[in-house]
């Protein structure tokens, strides 16, 4: 269990649109450290095997998405998808998704995933190092609740999800409060 660990230390490689460099692709370089996600909030971050995969992309990004509102009824100040995919990857997948609530964090190299100790071997699906799948409640860059598929191991023959769902997440914090 993870619960109580401060999260790594990471710089993430972002790209953000800026209207000021025109052109057909007006997205420039910006660095983003982990302090910047999550020191002074109480978020949500998930993490997924990679972008446009099916469950990630019919699942638990659109279902992060409709329930934005109901996380911060329970106190949540932002919800993050981090995944081993890069910059241009996780912009394109936010696009395709219409996301306005949930914001995506490239992890390109893994450093962040292999950090936290969810880095797995994925090559069985061609896929390389990817993250395993996983949640969890960080509040000012620490561990509060953790929420990992059962079964992590490298080249796993499945792709278990329903612990790291966001309908789960919701439930674990409504009984925090009502407690």
């Amino acid at each position: 269990m993870l619960i109580g660990r401060k999260i790594p230390d990471v710089t993430f490689r972002t790209r953000v649109r800026d209207e000021a460099l025109g052109g057909p692709n007006p997205f420039r370089w910006q660095d983003k450290t982990s302090d910047d996600y999550f020191a002074g909030k109480r978020v949500v971050l998930f993490s997924l095997p990679g972008a446009f995969t099916p469950t990630c992309s019919t699942f638990q990004l659109p279902d992060f998405e409709k329930l934005h509102g109901e996380f911060q009824a329970e106190g949540i100040d932002a919800i993050y998808c981090i995944s081993v995919n890069d910059a241009f990857v996780m912009n394109a997948w936010g696009k395709t998704q219409n996301l306005e609530n949930v914001q995506l964090i490239p992890d390109g190299s893994g450093e962040f995933t292999r950090k936290m100790g969810m880095l797995v071997s994925k090559d069985n699906l061609g896929f390389g190092m990817r993250s395993w799948r996983y949640a969890a409640i960080i509040n000012d860059g620490v561990v509060e609740q953790w929420f990992e598929e059962d079964g992590f191991s490298d080249n796993c023959d499945s792709d278990p999800y329903g612990v790291s769902s966001p309908q789960n997440i919701l439930e674990n914090l409504r009984r925090k409060i009502a407690a």
